[in-house]
Order: structure tokens, then sequence, then C-alpha cells
């Protein structure tokens, strides 16, 4: 039906590609071989999605053609130009500028000798960490140009330079740059202090000191390392104290894996008698360019001085990254690359800036203050009828209303983010939790989308073998003691002189069947056998004397307590320590021999030929043993049932024990084995070492010999493995299910298991159904399925990284739009890259916040790319941990995170910002009426300290005391979730309830001082001194009005800054006395009098009464939510 039919290709001038295909994606050229199934486009057409049919009815299907960018397109019009183009101009020559500044070498591949350090004509990068912002010279303009870019700052610093102009100057200096100055020295101190933590560790860092090799008295590329030593370069590891010739790294500062690696030495240096012998040959090593690849490296060592000529290939295992650490032994290296060039600073991202959404409201309602003032100035000029040098007068009143924008609000909502970091930290309910960013707590009240990751996350990452499947029998974990005793009796029956894996007669099974059926007692000791061997861990021992395991001694003491199994997977660990369990343990292994220890004490020896490593492209690993005792070569390989299918021999059973397996929420590896002739091995032998000495392509050289040699295996067993739950894993989902969070799995495991954990999890309620996306390759495929899920109703989606590529290749916006309608997504097989992708898909299609939660190095891309990171300080380490914005011990605690903290954080910011500009504007108000009655004068009201004291010492600490308010309790919080609901739709802080503040602060403002003029006609001269002394009253009210939840540093605050205000009476007699107008000298008694009191009593009551008159009545009879509950 497809054939003929051509496919509609992408824009060669799409504005898409660059941003999907930038993080690591092939591009679509590359892809084209994948999706080479042409599509009907008559039959596309028939079958339209509801969502937009333009995204397939025009010739070339790109997000640019719907209707959602068209509309965001005819906006960038006359506002735009003004508010944005601005920005992206300026934004545009920094970057400009900065690569100019920055801009790096171009990276090559280089040859390093060791017997000849005059060859070595590569200039090394400066080898220092440097994690500083700024230098000497740069700290304080960096500093400057952080706070002045922001529009708040850099308003008032243009008000505060205006005063230094004697037909513009208002009051006094230090009124405008006391606070400025005040808010820039409390950030330079801070960054000063992040600097000097920054420096102090990087000095400590780049003053370790190594012992580096000389060669006749120049020095050389060559350094020594001890136990426990860091790594300082990326290196070519030559040689080591170690007999066996290898050594245990430790990777967790580099990968975030905690397991130990092993690193082996070259061949040929770890076989010269002394350290001193490697700088009288003449070799060199050869290296790729730097590359980002940490799990990648290709390289040789070749020595000219030998007859022949030895070359060797070099691959990761041959390397020494540096911010690795040497975990046993002493080993030598090569530096190949220093500074900028190594893997670790590579692979250093830096985090993006994130911003909360709360403040960027906040900025959004300071720029209508700010376009509020001006319009106020205008009105104030056109009111003198724009006489004489109106254009100075206009200047004159912004900078006179200018406190309509507080300079403190960015104080406040700073500190107040400090405060929320600090109760975090101090919850006790949630032991652990760190707070790494303290810019955006309040993120955590506004979540829609919660992203996480499964293994480690959801589930422990402690594995458990749990079932054996064989084809015709399956044993659980009830049946275990049967394999064991066939494991027993199988190896009880064999002599020193039979094969150790030999057949073991069984009287059961052994007349069954024809001549080539293997009994059930062969075919368990046969798949015991394959999981003993073939794995790449390591028993590792607790040091006993010399601390050594030698391998060689039979009769070692092979049962200590103490041995612990190293690895770099799970898995693998508890698939070992089953076999140890049924009576087959690993006892010891080095890079070229394994030995295994029998239920009689016997040990069988292996030769280590060959090892082809795990790797997520071929999602197998395989290893090539000879047996000692007899000689005989097998292929042991074992792997995920995608990639073993094709490679095992034909069989009924696998598919459908996967599938079975799976939807038990087990991991299952297939185990399959290939006996080989010698000859058989010499030949692969011969041409996988050809392959791993090319230059070019020898990845691929080598997958394709190892691939002629995966043919036609013999299908051993299938292994299940299950991942345990993390606790309270179920009633924690269905929180924030209730909450209205929309939770999307995102792993890389198959779709069998991830749904069968959606489903155990509780990802998925009991009353959803489950919409499995099945694997599609094309666009046609996908335009039907996307059809199929678009009928469907209130359901999950479970969908395939590779199908998920796909959709949003051609139907990008269509599915982005059906999969937010889901209650859950569950998406498998998932690479670190997509996961980010997922998440700056519902950033650029939905206007709600997400969230990222993981706890391994893959999942640091998506904990960055989200407005909120939570890292699970885990087993795969604490790289996620690091990265993140929040920390965490376990899942769990998102909960009462989310729902006590985030609503705590985010309806404390809006009260506290919305306070702090009612307390500008009410002000301001005041100001406008002062000058109106004097004839539009640009004369201002409050002078010198007052104007300080009001935004600090008199009303600061009862305004700041809004940060321990609380409008239901924490337990009822999370009793009732439902109430997260609200907070997403941004009701707290909203255009509505910053006009309520508006309308209020006219209101009281115009009260304050039209009473004050009314009730003091005939003493005029004390105008400061009542309207300001009301002022503050009202202040301190109005606090107490907007508190919820009274607690006793509120109560403090107020009575503080009562009493301070009381004391500034007598101490700022002068600014209280009165105005000296008319030549009337003020009189400071006056405030002391009843008439003073009772009329600035009378003006308080009336501008707070109707306030608390009407905030009764509505809660009377229309209260909020939670106040429900509370009462």
């Amino acid at each position: 039906m497809a054939d003929g039919i051509p496919l509609n290709p992408m824009r060669k001038n799409s504005k898409r590609l660059p941003y999907y295909y930038s993080a690591g994606l092939p591009s679509p050229l590359l892809l084209s071989s994948r999706f080479s199934v042409e599509d009907d486009s008559s039959n596309l057409d028939e079958m339209p999605l509801m969502m937009s049919e333009e995204a397939f009815e025009n010739e070339e299907s790109d997000y640019q053609t719907l209707p959602r960018a068209r509309l965001a397109q005819r906006r960038r019009g006359l506002g735009w130009l003004l508010l944005g183009a601005w920005k992206l101009l300026c934004g545009s020559c920094c970057d400009f500028l900065l690569r100019l500044c920055r801009r790096r070498k171009e990276l090559k591949a280089r040859t390093v000798w060791l017997g000849c350090p005059e060859k070595c004509e590569e200039k090394y990068s400066k080898n220092i960490i440097k994690n500083q912002k700024y230098n000497i010279l740069t700290f304080v303009p960096g500093v400057l140009y952080q706070q002045f870019k922001f529009f708040l700052n850099l308003y008032f610093l243009v008000v505060a330079c205006s005063q230094f102009v004697p037909s513009l100057k208002i009051g006094y200096l230090y009124t405008y740059w006391a606070p400025l100055g005040f808010v820039l020295a409390v950030t330079m101190v801070r960054e000063a202090v992040d600097e000097v933590r920054r420096c102090r560790r990087d000095k400590d860092m780049n003053s370790q000191l190594y012992s580096k090799l000389t060669v006749r008295g120049q020095r050389s590329s060559s350094v020594s390392f001890h136990s426990n030593q860091r790594i300082p370069a990326d290196m070519v590891f030559l040689r080591t104290s170690e007999k066996t010739g290898a050594c245990f790294i430790r990777t967790d500062q580099l990968d975030g894996e905690t397991d130990w690696k092993l690193k082996v030495a070259v061949g040929c240096t770890q076989r010269l008698p002394a350290v001193g012998d490697l700088f009288s040959i003449k070799a060199f090593v050869f290296a790729q360019k730097p590359q980002l690849d940490i799990h990648s490296f290709e390289g040789n060592f070749t020595r000219e001085d030998s007859d022949p000529q030895i070359q060797e290939s070099l691959s990761i295992e041959n390397t020494l990254w540096a911010s690795t650490v040497v975990a046993s032994g002493t080993v030598i290296g090569v530096v190949i690359y220093t500074g900028k060039e190594t893997r670790s600073v590579l692979n250093t991202s830096s985090a993006k800036n994130k911003v909360g959404l709360l403040d960027l409201e906040l900025n959004r309602l300071t720029k209508a203050l700010f376009l509020a003032q001006v319009v106020l100035s205008i009105v104030m000029v056109a009111l003198q009828g724009f006489v004489g040098p109106w254009f100075r007068n206009l200047f004159r009143f912004v900078v006179l209303f200018s406190y309509i924008i507080p300079i403190s609000l960015r104080v406040n909502l700073d500190m107040g983010k400090s405060a929320y970091g600090w109760m975090i930290m101090k919850d006790e309910s949630i032991p652990g939790t760190v707070v790494r960013t303290s810019t955006i707590p309040e993120e955590l009240g506004r979540l829609v989308y919660l992203l996480t990751d499964k293994t480690g996350t959801l589930t422990q990452n402690e594995m458990v073998f749990k079932r054996l499947h064989l084809g015709t029998v399956s044993y659980g974990a009830d049946t275990m003691d049967e394999i064991q005793s066939h494991i027993v009796r199988s190896y009880g029956q064999v002599t020193s002189s039979s094969a150790a894996g030999g057949t073991t007669p069984s009287g059961k099974s052994q007349t069954v069947g024809p001549r080539v059926r293997k009994s059930v007692s062969s075919r368990i000791h046969e798949a015991v056998k394959a999981i003993a061997l073939c794995h790449n861990v390591t028993p590792v021992y607790e040091s006993h004397g010399n601390g050594e395991t030698e391998s060689a001694e039979a009769d070692q003491d092979f049962t200590d307590d103490n041995r612990t199994y190293q690895a770099s997977s799970p898995d693998e660990v508890a698939l070992v320590r089953w076999t140890e369990s049924v009576g087959l343990t690993l006892v010891n292994r080095d890079l070229t021999s394994l030995q295994l220890k029998t239920p009689s004490g016997q040990i069988l020896s292996f030769h280590i030929l060959q090892i082809f490593p795990f790797t997520s492209e071929s999602k197998r690993m395989g290893i090539i043993v000879r047996e000692e005792s007899t000689g005989e070569i097998t292929f042991y390989m074992k792997g995920a049932d995608v990639a073993m299918a094709s490679i095992v021999q034909y069989n009924d059973w696998l598919e459908e024990e996967c599938g079975n397996m799976a939807r038990e929420g087990l991991r299952t590896l297939v185990v399959a084995k290939k006996s080989l002739s010698e000859e058989q091995y010499q030949d692969f032998e011969s041409r996988y070492s050809q392959a791993k000495l090319s230059l070019h392509d020898r990845t691929l050289k080598v997958a394709a010999v190892v691939e002629s040699l995966e043919r036609e295996m013999e299908l051993l067993c299938l292994t299940g493995v299950e991942d345990q739950l993390q606790a309270d894993v179920r009633p924690t989902l269905e929180l924030l299910r209730n909450a209205g969070i929309k939770i999307w799995m995102l792993t890389g495991d198959k779709l069998e298991t991830a749904t069968c954990i959606a489903k155990s999890s509780h990802l998925v309620s009991r009353s959803q159904d489950i919409h499995v996306f099945r694997s599609v390759s094309n666009r046609g495929e996908a335009h039907l399925e996307l059809n199929a899920f678009r009928r469907k109703h209130d359901c999950a989606l479970v969908i395939s990284g590779d199908s998920l590529e796909v959709c949003l290749r051609y139907y990008e916006h269509e599915f982005v739009e059906l999969a937010c309608q889901c209650p859950a997504v569950v998406c498998c097989r998932c690479s670190p890259t997509q996961k980010a992708q997922i998440v700056m898909l519902l950033q650029q299609h939905t206007a709600n916040r997400t969230c990222a939660i993981g706890d391994g190095g893959n999942d640091v891309s998506m904990i960055q790319a989200a407005d909120c990171g939570i890292g699970i300080e885990g087993k795969e380490g604490k790289q996620a941990s690091l990265a993140a914005d929040f920390s965490i011990t376990q899942f769990r605690h998102v909960g009462r995170l989310l729902m006590v903290h985030g609503r705590n954080s985010y309806k404390r910011s809006a009260a506290l910002g919305q306070f702090v500009m009612h307390r500008g504007m009410i002000i301001s108000t005041m100001q406008a009426v002062f000058s109106s009655v004097f004839y539009f004068a640009s004369v201002p009201l409050y002078q010198g300290f007052l104007m300080v004291g009001y935004a600090t010492i008199f009303t600061m600490f009862p305004v700041f005391s809004l940060v321990l308010d609380q409008d239901v309790k924490p337990e009822m919080a999370l009793l009732y979730p439902e109430l997260y609901k609200d907070l997403t739709k941004g009701r707290s802080l909203s255009f509505k309830t910053f006009l309520i503040w508006v309308l209020i602060s006219i209101y009281q403002g115009g009260i304050l001082m039209y009473g004050a003029l009314l009730l003091f006609e005939s003493e005029f001269v004390h105008v400061v001194a009542i309207s300001f002394t009301a002022l503050i009253l009202t202040e301190l009210l109005m606090v107490a009005l907007t508190v919820r939840t009274w607690h006793w540093l509120m109560v403090v605050a107020e009575l503080f800054s009562l009493a301070c205000y009381l004391a500034s009476l007598a101490f700022l007699s002068e600014y209280f006395g009165g105005l000296t107008v008319f030549d009337v000298p003020p009189d400071r008694s006056y405030i002391t009098t009843w008439p003073f009191l009772w009329k600035v009593s009378a003006i308080t009551l009336v501008s707070c009464l109707p306030l608390y008159i009407i905030k009764y009545l509505k809660r009377k009879f229309s209260p909020p939510s939670y106040s429900k509950l509370s009462s």
C-alpha cells in the first residue's frame, strides 16, 4: 500500500531541527534509512487527527505550520519589539563577545612518547581545577552586571544616580543610595563568601602532590599514584604493583556509579622487569582527539625498538580518567589529556540559571507598577498645564513616586527563600533533605508534571533473584532448594578425571525423550555454570595480613565471611550471589582467570580468553573461557530478550516467558552458550585482534567480528531478577495523583517491566485502562496509532523511546497534546537525552511547571532541564543528588516536600511580595495626594531617615514574619492533597489579587492623607507627624489582618517595631515636630497631646476597620477551601 508514495519531508530551514537534534540525537538525514517505509498520503487524509489536520495536509510537515506556533508568531508585533527585541539584541551581542573571548583551540589526536620526551610536541592545557566565577579584577564588575541586568535593580540605579543632578534632586542622597547600597553589599558579601569557598576548594585540589617520573633529568608525562589518590588528568594505564596487572578505581565523582571499576595495564609495559625500563624503551601512545564519551576510548600503544614491532590496541579498560580515585595498589600512567580536554571537564555543563514562576510573575507586576508610575507622573505634569520645564518636572515626579516599586522586594523575597530552605532541612519528618538551590522553593508548590526515573527512584535498586526458567520447567523462590540438590548431586558425581561440566545422569529424566534431549539435572547444571561464569563480577576480600588474595593457591580460605562482590551492574551481583546460594561460588577472579568452588569444595579453574562488555547499544555481554581441566573452549552470552532472540536457536517459549516475567515486574536476562573448537577460536582471535588495531571505524569492525560468532547459540535458561519497590511508594504516588499532579515515568527498562512497575506501584490506578502504543517506524504507522490512541479516554499511555522519536518527528504537537491529557505516561527504553527532551517538550507545549526526580548519573540531564530537580541519594551514587535543586533520601519524602513545604513557600512568598508592594504603593498614594494639595509641586512628603526607617526598622520585621504564616496545618495538607490543585492555578498571586492590593493601597493612602488634612486643617504644619504615625500603625495592623496562623515571633516582631517607632519619636524629633512653613517654627511637644493621639487613632481606624469587616464577611459567606478544613 505504501509503495511509491513519498514521505512528507521536514523543511531544510526548519527551526525545530537544531532543538531536537542538538542534544546528541542523529540528524534527520542520518535517520533516513530507519524511516525508509513510505506512507500513503491519500490514506492519511482519510484518517485525520483531530488535533490538527494541517500537520499532514501540508506538503512539508513542521511544527511551525501549526496554528499555535503561527499565533505565537503573530504576537510578535510592536510590543515584542519594545519589550523583547532590545533584550534579544543585547543577548546576541554578549553571546558573540563571549564566544570570541572563549574561542577554544581545535581538539586533535596526539602522540605521546615514553622514552623520548623531547619528541612530545603537543602542548597540554593548564591542568588546574577552576570553579571560580570571578577573579580579583572581574569580581566587582561581574557581580554588578549580574545584579543590574534585572529591571528592578537597574531602575533603582538610574533613580539613585539622578539625585546627583541638582535640578532633579528630591531628598537626601542616602535615602536612595542607602537601600541600594545595602542590597548590593549583601549580594557582594554573599558572592564573596561563595567565591572564597570555591577558591579554597580549588586550591586544596590543585595543591595535591604527585610523584612525577623523570628520565635523563627531564620531566616526563608519566605519573605514579597510590591507593586512595585522586587522578588529576586523563591517562593511559601503563603499570601497576598488583601481580594481576589490573587495579580497581572508584568513579562515583565521574559517572555517579558507586561500584568499583576494573582497569587493565598495557601488557607490554606491565611485563617490563622494573619501572625504570619504561624510559629505556622506544615507545609511544597514540590517542584519539578528546571526546565527550566517558565510556569509550580508541588508541594504540606501539613499541618500535623490538623485533618485530609490538602494537597493542587501547580501549576504555586501559584508561584512568581524571576525578576517579585509585582503590587498590600503586599505578603508573602516562598523561594524554589535561585541563579542559579531560573527560570530566568536557562533560561538565553549567546548569541553567533557574528562575521561579513566582519571580517571573512579580517581575511582570513590577513592570506594571513602573507603567503606572510613569502614567501618574504624566498626569501630574498635565494637571500643571505642561508649563515651564515640564520634562524636568516629569522626571522629578518619576523619582518622587519611585517608592511605588520597593527595592526591599528582592531583599525580602531572597531572605524568605533562605528561610524556607532552612525550614525544609530542619524538618524531622524528611531527614537528610538538602536544599542546594535556594532560589526556587516556591516551585515545589506549583508543579503539574512529575517526571520520575524507575530504577533506584521508585524501586530500591536492590536486586533479588526470583525465577529460573529452562523452557519446560520453571523454578521460583520456593523451589530453589531443588536446584541446590541438583547441583550438589551433579558435582558430587563428577570425578577428578571427568569434565567439570559433564552431564550427570538422572534416572528420572534419562529414559524420557530422544538422546539429544538433555536431562533436567544436566540442563540445571549447565545453566547455573553459565550464570556463574558469564559476568564482570570480582570477589573482594577484607584485608588480612598482606591484604591480597593469591589466585593460584587452591587451599586459600575461600569461605571468608568478609567476601563481597564488586560489579558495575547490581543485576550481575544478584546472579552471582544466587549461584553461591545454590552451591557454585565465585571465589577468585583476575584478568586472565576465574575460579569457582563446587559444593564439595573442589576448585574449578577457567582461563578467560575474551570478554565482550555490556553496552547500551548491544544490550548483551559475553565471555569466552577455556576450562583448564579439559581444555574445552566455550562462548557464554547473556542479554536482553530483544537482543538475544535472533542469536539463540529457534524455540517456541522464550518470547512468551519473557512477557510473563516482565508482567510480574522481573528484569529478564537470556543466557546462551556455544562450544568452540581450537581452530574456530584461533580464527576468531586473529580477526578480532586485527579489528581492534584499526584506527578507523574500530567500533563497527569489532562489532562485526563478534557478531560473526553470535550465531545459532544454544539457549540455556531465562533468569528473572526483582527490583523491589521503595518504601511507601504506593501511598506517595496516590497522594501526588490526588493532588492533581500528572506523573510520567521515564525508564530505560523494557516495556513489559515498566508497565508492571507502573501497575504494582499504583502509578496507574486499578480503575484506569492502559494503552500500549505499539511499535511504529514510519509516518503512516504513527498516524494510525495516534488515531487509535485519540479514541481512548482516561487511560494511561505506555510508549517506547523508538516510537516516541517517530511520533515527535512527524506529529509532535498532536502527540504532546494527547499525552498531556493522560493521567499517567510511561516511556520505556528512554536514553538520558530523550528524558531531557521530554521535559523540554512539556515546558514548550504547556504553561505548567515540571519536576524531574532521579537517582543516577543518567538522570542528571533530565533534572537540570526541569523547572525543579529532585535527586535521591541512591546506590547509583550522588551525581543526581549533587546536580539537583533538592536532595532527598527516599522517594516517599516527595509527598511532604510538595504538599507541605511547597504549599507554605508559595503562599508565604505570594503574601510577602504583595504586601511589600502594598507598602510602596500606599506611601506613593499619599505622596500623590500631598503633591496635589501643593498645586502639583514635586515636593517630597517624607525625607531623610523616615523613608529609610519606613522600609526597614519600622515595618521590616512584621512584614518579614509572614514567612512563618500557614493557612493549613501540615497534617491537614497531607490528609487532603486536593488542596494542592488550587496552588497550580496561581490564584495566590495574580493580576486579580494584585488589583485588590492596589485598590486597598489607594483607599488607605487616600484616607490617611486626606484624613490628616481634614482633621488637622488648622494645624497643617503637623501633617508629617500625623500622617506618618497613622501610616506605621496601619501597616502593623495590615500585617495582623493578613496573618492566618499566629506565631509567637510575629507578636514579638509587631511589638518590637512599634517600640522602635515610639523611641524614634524622641530621637528624630526634628522630623516629627512639624513643617517649617510660612516661617512658623516646628512644635515638637504636639505629638504628646491627646488631640494628636485620638485623631491619629481615628484615621487609622477608618483606614483598617472596613477591611477587617470585609474579610470577616468573606470568610463567613464565601470561605476558602482551607478555612473549611481548619474549622
